[in-house]
């Protein structure tokens, strides 16, 4: 095959419905050499056609995000785990807002991963990773996208890693007027389930406090169930503070400092 422009080869890309792509798919399908591939990348790069999100990997800009420089990181964020050879997926107030429990638009594109990844930033995409070790068997839906699909944490896995990842969520208060978006979502049996695949007692007692407190009786009753049997000392509701004089509710041994603050 003879060889074609690097620009050519991008635009017949998007034709076909394909976003992204990695440095090296650009020099074995034009025929050009890497200097040349790598030369033209910049120069698109600069214009706008282009994003880098890594040194190795471009996500295609569409006319209608031209202005701001680069798709939303949905379009391109499965690609990206393949090409990084990671397990990964969109979680806490990210994984919130596809389920409609957004009562603020997050501000980063929260994806929980396998390992410690530094955050990307490209443009106005701010890409923060959060680690688990829990994401090859934790529970996901795949959702579809405008460029393919994207691995989703479940409403129940969502509202466990909410509590798990509270200082990422924006505080307690802001995780639980998030649950409560999220609770005619809830499965009990579900979210039982993705609390022992994490088996964290301490932060499923704050759950299932909350879960009482926004009004969500039944999937709080399977928590209990659960946490009762397990020997745990009280722990605080909200961690990093100082709770003396905090009152303790007896049912799930937290100590409560002051009333959650629930937005409505």
């Amino acid at each position: 095959m003879a060889p074609i422009s690097v620009e050519q080869w991008v635009d017949q890309r998007q034709m076909a419905g394909r976003y992204t792509f990695l440095r090296r798919e650009a020099i074995a399908e034009t025929g050009r050499s890497a200097e040349a591939v790598r030369k033209a990348l910049q120069r698109m790069t600069r214009r706008g056609r282009l994003a880098k999100i890594k040194d190795y990997f471009y996500v295609i800009v569409p006319l209608e995000y031209a202005s701001v420089g680069v798709p939303p990181a949905s379009w391109f964020v499965d690609d990206l785990a393949a090409a990084m050879g990671i397990s990964y997926y969109v979680g806490v107030l990210s994984a919130a807002a596809q389920y409609g429990a957004s009562h603020h638009a997050p501000q980063e594109f929260q994806v929980v991963t396998d390992r410690y990844l530094r955050p990307i930033s490209v443009r106005h995409v701010r890409l923060r990773f959060l680690t688990s070790k829990f994401v090859p068997r934790a529970a996901v839906n795949e959702i579809n996208t405008p460029t393919g699909t994207m691995r989703v944490s479940t409403p129940e896995t969502t509202a466990v890693d909410l509590v798990r990842f509270c200082k990422a969520a924006g505080g307690l208060d802001h995780v639980a007027t998030v649950i409560a978006e999220l609770s005619t979502s809830l499965d009990p049996e579900k979210l039982l389930a993705a609390a022992k695949l994490v088996g964290d007692v301490p932060n499923t007692r704050r759950l299932g406090y909350i879960l009482e407190q926004v009004g969500v009786p039944e999937a709080a009753e399977k928590l209990y169930e659960w946490v009762r049997g397990q020997v745990s000392r009280s722990v605080a509701l909200r961690t990093g503070c100082n709770h003396r004089g905090g009152v303790e509710d007896h049912r799930w041994q937290v100590l409560v400092d002051r009333p959650l603050e629930i937005e409505t």
